[in-house]
């Protein structure tokens, strides 16, 4: 099964899935999402396939989410994903794609649902 991680290590939940995601068998492809963002297009292709609200994946805590006055509730999901896209330290993670499906795995535990290699 091809597994894709988009990772920051400096993040122990993002550690801590991937560890448990070589754990199960799989060498999952890791991408950096600091280093190497998603483009717009890729971000609203993983929101759209977690079927989560956009502010689920709006990273709040040590960003600059409320300088950027992000907590206004008036803000479309197009505005986010902008700042998102142009501040990726917004982006919440890690998140794990799979063949089975895309999942932000906030808690940890969250990766335990993604069903093992054959």
């Amino acid at each position: 099964m091809t597994v894709t991680i988009y990772h920051n290590p400096v993040c122990g939940t993002s550690r801590n899935v991937l560890l448990m995601i070589r754990n199960s068998g799989e060498e999952p492809t890791i991408i950096q999402y600091l280093k190497t963002p998603p483009s717009r297009e890729e971000l609203k292709g993983l929101i759209s396939r977690m079927n989560v609200p956009v502010r689920e994946v709006l990273r709040e805590k040590e960003t600059p989410y409320k300088e950027l006055g992000l907590d206004d509730l008036t803000l479309t999901d197009n505005q986010l994903i902008d700042a998102m896209v142009e501040h990726p330290i917004l982006i919440n993670r890690p998140i794990v794609v799979t063949p089975l499906g895309v999942k932000l795995c906030r808690p940890a535990a969250v990766a335990l649902s993604i069903p093992p290699g054959p």
